[in-house]
């Protein structure tokens, strides 16, 4: 459990990515921005790495929480993939600036211990809705004529063009309405 002061400085520091990118997150700039000395950044997290590996793995932790949802659900592969994706668009809808660092796999790429996180969380939300797929596709109510792989990574990747769309145009259209639209056309090309 994270004191309010490391909260703060996580929220800051996801602040700080949105606005200057991963080279504008320093010690420097995050002490300057919650007002307290860069030593005191220090007392909470051990370097800007530890400070990162804290909010991937509260990324991490939601992405495990919404994939336990996913397991009690009632409904069908489409409607569970649909409220899955909602749920993401939803909390990318209040806190844009998540979107900085879920979707910026790339800047992480250099440091060998963010990057294996990184692909822990890719890999949890594609095992999710492959598992998703597959029991559609054994109910029959999504096509098998594509692979559960292939239609997952189809998934996903529609999702993160959307976010990133939405992101890239300073968030100039509504992310939950065009979301709902793409979930639409994405049941219709699940569906069976």
């Amino acid at each position: 459990m994270l004191s309010d002061r490391q909260q703060q400085i996580i929220e800051e520091s996801i602040k700080i990515i949105d606005d200057k990118g991963i080279q504008g997150l320093t010690i420097k700039n995050l002490s300057k921005a919650i007002g307290i000395s860069e030593p005191g950044i220090y007392r909470h997290f051990g370097s800007k790495t530890e400070i990162l590996l804290t909010i991937l793995d509260s990324i991490k932790e939601m992405a495990i929480m919404l994939s336990g949802i996913m397991e009690t659900y009632e409904g069908t592969a489409v409607e569970k993939i649909g409220f899955m994706f909602s749920k993401m668009l939803d909390l990318f809808s209040e806190t844009p600036s998540l979107v900085s660092v879920i979707f910026s796999e790339e800047i992480f790429k250099n440091e060998e211990v963010l990057k294996i996180r990184i692909v822990e969380i890719v890999n949890l939300h594609a095992q999710t809705i492959e598992v998703i797929i597959s029991q559609g596709q054994i109910e029959g109510n999504v096509r098998n004529d594509i692979d559960k792989k292939s239609l997952a990574l189809m998934a996903m990747g529609t999702l993160r063009l959307i976010v990133k769309k939405w992101d890239l145009n300073n968030h100039n259209f509504n992310l939950k309405n065009e979301g709902g639209k793409m979930i639409e056309v994405l049941s219709k090309v699940l569906g069976k």
